[in-house]
């Protein structure tokens, strides 16, 4: 009896040393793959890698992170995206439509986190924003939304506003449904819109040449990545020709933009490692709904401002977020 009593005790002190030296060996670093049509800036991917560090996530440390971006030539963005696929990333961050349709064209198997500005279900992304299907979720800020909002804004800041132009890439999959949204906003507020559309840069002279003879008085940008890669072009074209415009994304304004109303960038880079968080523990995409924004910034910069000419109302600089001075 003893002797079986010293072969349970025997066996049951190699199975914990086994299960000891089991725990110390390190296990996989999770590898995190980035994908962009242009890089973000550097607010934005500070808040990403502070949304890690909140669940626990270190570079070098405890994740390992790859990142790719396209820098606006959008035609590298399928290889690209196949090379994070290649390096058996575990999940890939795809930040801006073009950099999701590469990365969901790339791989039907690994998951898809993405970050956009627009209507993910109108772009083919998921099937339903609560129910996303296959492996792609993530946050959206469904810009078709805010479009109206963005119409009042530059009607409060040029009081006599008729005619607004407004400048947008018909090749981006959300362009129709937000230019409808505006047309119905623009309609509800008597205000006549000319509508520019720009599928590469080279086209972005042009326009503005044509808003100069169309006499517009103001200038709404739809939210897109080939846009926002031409962002500093953009607003000196603006500057020259004293048009205030109002963009889709706080970024451009931070980089000499008039002013912006839109989900904050660097939240929603931020609650993309919640997304990441949850597959890495197990979770599949296509359980976790996309997540909408709800809380909106609005962000001005008065030395843009000055810079036309522009005063910008008292009762609009108290109601913005930030403001550049």
């Amino acid at each position: 009896m003893k002797k079986k009593i010293s072969a349970l005790a025997l066996g049951a002190s190699l199975f914990a040393l086994c299960m000891s030296v089991h725990a110390q060996q390190p296990g996989k670093i999770p590898r995190i793959g980035i994908l962009g049509a242009s890089s973000a800036s550097l607010s934005q991917i500070e808040a990403f890698r502070q949304g890690l560090r909140d669940f626990g996530y270190i570079e070098g440390q405890t994740v390992t992170i790859e990142s790719r971006w396209a820098e606006g030539k959008f035609d590298q963005l399928p290889d690209l995206a196949a090379e994070l696929v290649r390096l058996r990333v575990d999940v890939i961050f795809a930040a801006a439509a073009p950099a999701i349709k590469a990365a969901s064209q790339a791989t039907k198997t690994i998951p898809i986190v993405f970050e956009m500005l627009a209507d993910p279900v109108s772009a083919g992304f998921v099937s339903s924003l609560a129910k996303p299907g296959g492996n792609l979720t993530g946050v959206a800020g469904l810009a078709p939304e805010l479009s109206g909002k963005r119409l009042e804004l530059l009607k409060e800041i040029v009081p006599r506003l008729k005619r607004v132009a407004i400048l947008g890439n018909p090749s981006n999959p959300n362009f129709r449904s937000v230019l409808t949204e505006t047309e119905t906003a623009a309609s509800a507020l008597g205000l006549q819109l000319q509508v520019l559309e720009v599928k590469e840069p080279a086209k972005l002279q042009s326009a503005f040449s044509a808003m100069n003879k169309g006499r517009a008085e103001a200038l709404s940008i739809i939210p897109d990545p080939m846009l926002v890669s031409e962002q500093k072009r953009i607003i000196d074209l603006a500057a020259k020709g004293r048009l205030p415009a109002i963009y889709g994304t706080s970024v451009t304004v931070e980089a000499g933009g008039l002013i912006a109303y839109s989900p904050s960038p660097s939240q929603m880079f931020r609650r993309v490692a919640y997304y990441i968080d949850r597959i890495l523990k197990g979770a599949k995409p296509a359980d976790l709904p996309v997540e909408q924004p709800i809380k909106f910034e609005l962000v001005i910069n008065l030395k843009a401002a000055k810079q036309i000419g522009l005063t910008i109302p008292l009762n609009v600089l108290a109601r913005a977020d930030k403001v550049i001075k």
